[in-house]
């Protein structure tokens, strides 16, 4: 299957010159759980990984180092979740998660059956989720093939440079890279993953 995703990315020339530099981490895990990989997603947006790891660690020990069930988050006030290093905000956006997934029974759902705007639908009535947080999940925990994180700081930055695009006017700018995207589909997150790798290792 890799070898058929590299050989259909392969068709665009700049991902060609990825394609051929970098290796990317192809998934082979089975599918994780929606709701912890979403607290854990919270817990990482705008931190450094090694912050933010130290932090999800400390998070973790206040439930036997195990991801917490809803009941169990609950049940923790949201001063004592700072304690782990958590923002006011973050306490209050992973408890959010914890109640709509009580209020609407989401941990017996079978996300497997729901496409991928369904579920930014879904989540993003939550507070504290947005849609780059429910994509970056669908991307990771569901290993969704085809998702194009638009608003991606990474993504864009990464586009702007490859493919030369000097566009000040955002929505200009995320139509140029919709339209790049567009010859990616339908593999659009592991074109996504290889612009990621690229920005840890430019080429």
């Amino acid at each position: 299957m890799s070898e058929q995703i590299k050989d259909h990315l392969s068709s665009d020339p700049v991902m060609r010159s990825l394609v051929e530099r970098l290796e990317i981490r192809w998934p082979r895990s089975p599918v994780r759980a929606v709701y912890p990989a979403l607290i854990q997603s919270i817990i990482f947006q705008q931190l450094s990984t090694r912050a933010a790891q130290a932090i999800y660690e400390r998070f973790l020990a206040m439930f036997d180092h195990d991801a917490p069930s809803p009941e169990a988050l609950l049940a923790k006030s949201p001063d004592e979740l700072r304690t782990a290093g958590l923002s006011r905000a973050k306490s209050q956006y992973v408890q959010n998660v914890a109640r709509h997934f009580l209020q609407h029974n989401l941990s017996a759902r079978n996300w497997n059956r729901h496409d991928d705007q369904a579920i930014i639908t879904e989540l993003t009535q939550i507070k504290g989720v947005g849609v780059w947080t429910v994509q970056m999940l669908l991307i990771g925990a569901l290993q969704r093939p085809d998702v194009f994180p638009v608003d991606d700081q990474v993504i864009r930055t990464g586009m702007s440079k490859l493919y030369g695009l000097n566009i000040a006017e955002k929505k200009l700018l995320q139509k140029k890279m919709h339209d790049i995207a567009g010859q990616w589909a339908p593999y659009r997150s592991y074109a996504c993953r290889y612009i990621w790798a690229w920005k840890d290792t430019p080429v």
